[in-house]
């Protein structure tokens, strides 16, 4: 069975529920997401679970902020060709200070939301979370890499046909960019450690969406997957068909990947879209964390999410 509990932190009282996670060692930009109707989903048979003892998601008032005997990667703008689109893509990267080729880095692939491109996180200030994490002790150093998720070749953030299946299918075209163009760009041209074990998908609202997508389609490719406030589309709903059925929104039997939604309890948004994968995942027996904080559809939701994620990867 799930456990709720309730908590205060130093940030935020927050709610959450924790599915047998798996034991592993704001604003927005204009426009983002479609909502859509929520989809039912059977209660779950009472089973036991193993319950982590890392089931505190409080954050600390400073989480964004520099911090005294904490180093800084900046953020860089790269360029790979896509054979995907037919196109040279940009996205942003962030390499751990001090980078060596004589290191093999973890990879952590960081997705916007629907009205962004790959600049959307610089407003959530991931260089200042991920490295006071670092610098902590609580993961280990990470490239991280900020992709266009709209993947057509007409890319640019706040497109006029924003809310359109055309436009979503542009987004969940990205795996197969991120697969067969990305992917083995930063392996050609980064020490990047590779296997399941160092590598990680998440992302904000549409970004969760194909976070979501992505991480369930190659459980075998990545071993973490996150969801800050994900958008409607995963299941079906009254404007699309769904990436997953609700008995396929699953993982393989004996899997050990680690899945973590997050939900703003005020999000308007997406609504209870987060909860609704929440309940789907624990009818079908895959064991993940899920919790809520205080917020809408914004970066206080989002930072929210990505430090407690990046908290618990690699």
């Amino acid at each position: 069975m799930a456990l709720a509990f309730t908590g205060c932190g130093n940030a935020t009282t927050q709610k959450g529920v924790i599915a047998g996670a798996d034991s592993q060692t704001g604003k927005e930009a204009a426009g983002d997401d479609a909502s859509g109707e929520e989809t039912e989903t059977e209660e779950s048979e009472d089973e036991e679970v193993a319950v982590q003892d890392d089931n505190n998601f409080d954050v600390p008032l400073n989480f964004t902020s520099i911090q005294k005997g904490a180093t800084y990667g900046k953020m860089q703008e790269i360029t790979y060709e896509s054979k995907t689109t037919g196109t040279t893509r940009k996205a942003n990267l962030i390499l751990p200070v001090g980078y060596t080729e004589d290191k093999e880095y973890p990879v952590l692939y960081l997705l916007h939301g629907i009205g962004g491109d790959h600049n959307e996180w610089k407003g959530g200030k991931p260089e200042y979370i991920i490295s006071n994490l670092v610098a902590a002790g609580e993961t280990r150093e990470m490239i991280v890499v900020f992709p266009n998720v709209r993947a057509r070749a007409n890319d640019a953030g706040n497109p006029g046909d924003i809310y359109t299946v055309d436009h979503f299918n542009a987004f969940d075209n990205f795996i197969n960019d991120l697969r067969d163009d990305l992917m083995p760009f930063m392996e050609a041209n980064y020490s990047v450690a590779t296997g399941k074990e160092n590598t990680a998908i998440a992302g904000l609202s549409m970004g969760g969406r194909e976070a979501l997508y992505i991480g369930f389609s190659m459980p075998e490719t990545f071993g973490y997957i996150g969801a800050f406030c994900p958008a409607p589309g995963v299941l079906p709903y009254h404007t699309e068909k769904g990436l997953f059925t609700l008995e396929g929104f699953t993982l393989p039997e004996g899997s050990d990947n680690m899945v973590m939604i997050v939900k703003g309890k005020t999000d308007g948004v997406v609504a209870e879209w987060p909860e609704t994968y929440h309940k789907t995942l624990e009818a079908n027996g895959v064991e993940h964390y899920y919790y809520e904080t205080e917020g809408g559809h914004d970066f206080v939701v989002w930072k929210h999410g990505l430090y407690n994620f990046v908290k618990r990867i690699f």
